[in-house]
């Protein structure tokens, strides 16, 4: 193993060792990171949520070269990582494992990989005569929705260097992918009228009434189908829905006053969420609603968006795309149906392109593991960055 790859394997144990599951803080591990970039001189920021429970950490590294702090390129990553509860690990999923040339542990793949190579490369990118700037945007609350990196995006440019372009580091298997779907999560709460189950003409059934929205919506998405450009190099390669929770009722024979379900749809680039969710208000409020407060004035279809990320589709002159290209000496590019945190920065005007170590089939499975190959990888694909950074660095000479 070569010195390079210890250290990638040494900061990758620690972090693993952080639970940084979403639910819970993920400031030890930012902590951490702070005092390792402190030790090597790189100064850190950090962008609060809501409170100070969670953060994004945000650092610039100019190097010893000509590098001014604007402009450059961010290596991006999130912290957090999916739960374990209720999966059947081999192993205790906090403790990095190898077996068979492969690292086990919550969060391998999915994604402090690519955050270990980042952290491990800084020595080498704050001694490099850097002619632009390398920056490290390591994210909270990915994994729900994206909810944290928009704190730290509203400040670029304000007060924090704001980034010509991003690499962002979801495993993909080094391979360049210009483009995702969105999604769009939500939280539908129905109201009805309980009675006993003999006398269903003096009552409001949630769960029928929750089943007819949810027939209603795979009917609007199947109607999308046939009308979206579908030729997007997608797979699938359409819009899709995906009913995960339902919850509602107490007993047999009794009729339910309520029901709630948890649901989503991932938008391909260029459908917007109202062409689902306008269509389906209309149906609540024509069809279903009446029928239910003609029983129960009381009865009610509530739905909320618990989380939301846009598509991305890099444009065809991406300087970003050119420089993931260039690192990788890939010519060709792919698409995923899985969101990330890209949208978002190319909502902002920041070029994103997604490339990283790992395998997303591994992410959110118990036994999640990346292949030490794939490390070595990223850490070929960060050293070329660090090269290109000194030899050249100007993003205006990026082309395809």
């Amino acid at each position: 193993m070569t010195a390079q790859l210890e250290d990638i394997r040494s900061i990758l144990e620690t972090i693993i060792g952080f639970d940084t599951t979403s639910s819970k803080s993920n400031m030890p591990m930012i902590d951490w990171i702070r005092d390792y970039l402190d030790g090597l001189g790189i100064e850190s920021h950090l962008a609060f949520g809501a409170d100070e429970m969670k953060a994004n950490l945000y650092a610039t590294i100019t190097g010893r070269g000509t590098a001014a702090e604007e402009g450059g390129v961010v290596l991006s990553g999130h912290t957090d990582v999916v739960p374990v509860i209720g999966q059947s690990w081999a192993t205790d999923p906090f403790v990095l494992t190898e077996r068979d040339g492969k690292l086990f542990g919550r969060g391998t793949a999915d994604m402090k990989g690519f955050i270990a190579i980042a952290l491990a490369m800084a020595p080498a990118l704050n001694e490099a005569n850097l002619k632009t700037p390398v920056h490290f945007a390591f994210s909270f609350d990915e994994e729900v929705g994206c909810k944290g990196v928009p704190h730290l995006i509203k400040r670029l440019g304000e007060d924090l260097p704001k980034p010509a372009l991003v690499l962002v580091g979801e495993p993909t298997g080094m391979r360049v992918v210009d483009g995702h779907k969105g999604i769009v999560a939500m939280r539908t709460k129905v109201t009805g009228l309980e009675a006993h189950s003999s006398r269903q003409h003096e009552a409001v059934n949630a769960v029928v009434y929750a089943s007819r929205m949810m027939r209603k919506i795979e009917e609007i998405i199947d109607g999308l189908r046939t009308t979206e450009d579908t030729d997007k190099g997608f797979i699938p390669a359409w819009t899709t829905f995906n009913i995960g929770r339902i919850e509602g009722g107490s007993a047999v024979n009794i009729v339910p006053n309520h029901c709630q379900f948890d649901w989503e749809f991932r938008p391909l680039p260029g459908v917007m969420p109202e062409e689902i969710l306008d269509p389906l208000d209309e149906y609540i409020r024509t069809e279903l609603l009446p029928r239910m407060k003609t029983v129960s004035p009381l009865a009610g279809i509530n739905t909320d968006i618990t989380a939301q990320s846009p598509p991305m589709e890099a444009s065809p002159d991406s300087p970003a795309v050119a420089l993931a290209c260039k690192l990788t000496g890939r010519n060709h590019t792919e698409k995923v149906a899985y969101a990330t945190e890209a949208g978002l920065f190319q909502q902002a005007d920041i070029p994103a392109v997604i490339c990283g170590p790992g395998d997303i089939a591994q992410a959110h499975k118990p036994d999640e593991f990346i292949k030490i190959s794939e490390l070595q990888a990223g850490a070929r694909y960060v050293q070329r960055l660090v090269e290109w950074s000194a030899a050249d660095g100007n993003v205006r000479n990026l082309t395809l």
